[in-house]
């Protein structure tokens, strides 16, 4: 079995090549059954809380997916939201490529750079149906490895040319606004979110919050919001105004059921499950027109994820194993 460290699953997964990959993906067939979800529960005994009776919550997803390509993937991903506080990553993920028609297994693969790029790769596919042509300005929420690569993606299909951060941790959002001008990016902290909010021309959060961030009141016309961060029902990014009177498109039919942002919205009355205009595989078919029905108008994306993306990315891996 072969081994892909983190540069090499990440050389071939440039978002010139894997957003296209992706729309090929979702427009064909591919058998995605429903992630396996399990809260993860343990005693705080390593020194990390002064109270022994303290316990660690955390959320194990394991995700397959194989196609007639002939290959089968599992992504096993563990999110523990208070690893922040210990100077950790939030999320940790491994991927396994195996042959679809034998079960061999192939490779194993960074799935933490997986999980991330084609995160961002969907986030930019959504956008190249949903955003208008002409938006420039990128806000971005969030500061995590996802939230890193999102200027990159969503220029790959709009032309971005100012990128603002917001995070709950202002010197967080600094340091990433210097990294992102030391590539060459024009790019800002924002400190007051509403006025980022109103000045955006897509919006993007890719955080782990519990609480809404984003109000449906802050967001301009014609822009458009990217909620690529919560992926079950007690995580929420945006408030349930936020899709009043806007079209929303999801990544997959699982949102509605996974989407803490969804089902809020829908208790609230300004969403209803009819009400989605469609996925990511009825745009890639061009199944409902071309996603964005004019320049007035306010989109909103919801993705909970899909084991689709991450097969599609590992194949790639795969497949420039001899011609990177």
């Amino acid at each position: 079995m072969k081994h892909f460290d983190e540069a090499a699953t990440r050389a071939p997964l440039g978002f010139e090549r894997l957003v296209p990959a992706l729309r090929t993906a979702f427009a064909g067939q591919a058998q995605v059954p429903p992630r396996h979800v399990h809260g993860i529960e343990t005693a705080a005994q390593d020194g990390s809380s002064d109270n022994v009776n303290d316990v660690i919550k955390g959320t194990v997803l394991i995700m397959p997916a194989w196609s007639d390509a002939g290959f089968l993937g599992i992504k096993t991903i563990n999110i523990f939201p208070g690893n922040s506080a210990r100077g950790l990553p939030g999320l940790h993920a491994t991927y396994v490529l195996y042959d679809a028609r034998t079960g061999v297994p192939l490779a194993l693969m960074d799935g933490n750079e997986i999980t991330a790029r084609r995160t961002a790769a969907a986030s930019a596919l959504g956008a190249s149906f949903l955003a208008r042509r002409g938006a420039r300005r990128l806000l971005v929420l969030g500061t995590g490895r996802i939230a890193r690569m999102l200027p990159a993606a969503h220029a790959s299909v709009r032309p971005i040319d100012e990128v603002r951060v917001w995070n709950h941790r202002p010197e967080g959002a600094e340091a990433l606004a210097a990294q992102w001008r030391a590539e060459g990016w024009n790019a800002q902290a924002a400190t007051n979110l509403e006025a980022a909010v109103r000045q955006a021309d897509i919006v993007s959060c890719a955080t782990l919050a519990t609480a809404p961030l984003v109000r449906g009141g802050w967001l301009a016309p014609g822009s458009h919001l990217d909620l690529i961060g919560s992926f079950t029902p007690a995580m929420r990014e945006a408030d349930a105004h936020c899709f009043a009177g806007a079209r929303t498109f999801v990544d997959t039919d699982e949102a509605l059921q996974k989407s803490g942002d969804l089902l809020d919205a829908m208790a609230a009355g300004t969403l209803r499950a009819q009400d989605v205009q469609g996925t990511l595989a009825s745009l890639c078919r061009a199944e409902n027109g071309t996603g964005r029905a004019n320049d007035s108008e306010r989109t909103v994306f919801k993705a909970v994820g899909s084991a689709l993306e991450d097969l599609t990315a590992a194949t790639l891996v795969w497949q420039s194993r001899d011609n990177p």
